[in-house]
């Protein structure tokens, strides 16, 4: 029920992938997706993309216009999800309708695998 949200950097801007804990990206996928192989951001982008170090970025929470948010197919599986909630030592728990409505503009995605 873990949601980690992976930063990547595709062009000039951060995509985020909001995924179960237990997945990983498949390259293959993502780059069908995105048109790119997948870099992630560095730490420091991390921060300036989404006001938020590794291991707290929030998919709901960030600077607007930095960060496009995707949330991947392999959290449909649970009825409740428990993303990070802006540092390394707290999330919020969601079902997964109200982390897609707290997510505005979200696009589901399939670019992962478990």
């Amino acid at each position: 029920m873990i949601a980690k949200t992976l930063s990547f950097k595709v062009d000039d801007h951060a995509v985020l992938i909001v995924t179960s804990g237990d997945t990983k990206v498949d390259n293959q996928k993502y780059k069908a997706k995105f048109g790119t192989k997948a870099k992630m951001l560095t730490p420091d982008e991390v921060i300036e993309f989404t006001g938020h170090a590794i291991g707290g970025v929030c998919p709901y929470d960030n600077p607007e216009g930095k960060c496009k948010v995707y949330l991947d197919e392999s959290m449909k599986r649970f009825e409740m999800m428990l993303p990070a909630a802006g540092n390394s030592k707290s999330c919020v728990r969601l079902t997964i309708e109200e982390l897609e409505r707290s997510c505005p503009g979200a696009e589901w995605v399939d670019v992962c695998k478990y």
